[in-house]
C-alpha cells in the first residue's frame, strides 16, 4: 500500500491559528478536527495486522492461563505448608513412640494416670490439693431475717448463672 503525502504542516494551518500561535495561545483553540481525516491518515501494512492480531490472541489466550498459573501456585504453597506442618507432628509422635519404648517412662505414666503402686508401697491421695486461690469460698451463714434489696432481679440472674458456670472447682479423685 502507497502512503498517501503528508502536506507540510504550516501550510495546513489557517492564518487564525497562526496568529494565535505567536500570541502565546494554544494552536488548537478554535479548531475542529476531523477523525476521518485523521483516521484516514493511519496506513497499516498487512504485517502490522497480522502481528496486532496475533498479539490479541495471545492476550486472550494467555490471560486465562496465567489466572490458572497464579491459583495453582496457591494452592502449592498452602500443600507445602500442610505437608510441613505433618512431617512436625509425624517427627513428635515418632518422639512419643520412642519415649514410649523406655520402661522407666512406662512406669512413671502408669504410676501419675492410672495411680499404679509397686507392691509394699502405700498409696496417699489428697483430696483437695488445690491451690487455696482455686477453691471455692466458704458459703456464709443464713439468715432468719427477710432483707430487701432495690434491684432489678434479671441482671442479677444473668451476673449468677455466668459466674455459676465459670467458678473454679475441685476435681474429684476417681474411684478405684
Amino acid at each position: 500500500m502507497a502512503r498517501r503525502p503528508v502536506p507540510p504542516p504550516s501550510a495546513s494551518l489557517p492564518a487564525a491559528s497562526a496568529r494565535g500561535r505567536s500570541s502565546g495561545r494554544p494552536a488548537t483553540a478554535g479548531r475542529t478536527v476531523d477523525v476521518r481525516e485523521w483516521a484516514g491518515g493511519i496506513r497499516l501494512s498487512g504485517f502490522a495486522v497480522i502481528m496486532l492480531s496475533l498479539v490479541v490472541l495471545g492476550t486472550w489466550v494467555l490471560v486465562p492461563t496465567i489466572g490458572t498459573y497464579l491459583g495453582q501456585k496457591q494452592k502449592i504453597a498452602a500443600l507445602e505448608n500442610s505437608v510441613q506442618v505433618t512431617e512436625e507432628q509425624i517427627a513428635e509422635l515418632e518422639r512419643e513412640r520412642d519415649r514410649w519404648d523406655d520402661p522407666a517412662y512406662i512406669t512413671t505414666q502408669a504410676r501419675e494416670r492410672l495411680y499404679y503402686v509397686k507392691p509394699g508401697e502405700v498409696p496417699y491421695l489428697i483430696d483437695f490439693d488445690l491451690d487455696p486461690a482455686d477453691l471455692p469460698p466458704e458459703q456464709q451463714e443464713v439468715s432468719d431475717e427477710l432483707e430487701e434489696r432495690p434491684a432489678d432481679w434479671m441482671p442479677q440472674l444473668l451476673r449468677g448463672l455466668t459466674s455459676a458456670g465459670l467458678a473454679k472447682t475441685a476435681v474429684e479423685a476417681p474411684n478405684r
